[in-house]
């Protein structure tokens, strides 16, 4: 026993638990792999062909669409993977929408068409 730098020297059980702390800070970073796709906003000019691009995705009938889509912001897809969201983002940019991508707020990066990618 005795004193180090940090306060009095702790042997047996308790060292085992002192460890453990700056252990845990360690811990790896979990990479998103189910996103939400959320349009922002969009160009009034181009709400035909966000509509129909939306339909592509979704199994909405046009009527659905047109309502999903004049909620904006809303999320349009749930559950989808980075490789099935970045074409159907792409394309809503393409059209004039703006999509948000990384949807939960931290990491979060935006775009002309700002994608929502969120984890499902």
């Amino acid at each position: 026993m005795g004193l180090n730098r940090y306060g009095p020297a702790v042997s047996g059980i308790g060292s085992a638990s002192s460890e453990s702390g700056p252990a845990s800070t360690d811990s790896k970073v979990v990479e998103k792999t189910a996103f939400d796709i959320k349009i922002e906003k969009f160009d009034a000019a181009a709400k035909i062909k966000i509509i129909k691009e939306v339909r592509t995705f979704t199994d909405l009938g046009l009527k659905e669409a047109k309502e999903l889509v004049e909620k904006a912001p809303v999320v349009v897809k749930k559950g989808v993977t980075k490789e099935e969201a970045g074409p159907i983002v792409d394309k809503l940019k393409e059209l004039g929408a703006t999509v948000r991508d990384g949807g939960d707020g931290d990491r979060c990066r935006e775009s002309k068409s700002s994608l929502a990618i969120k984890p499902g």
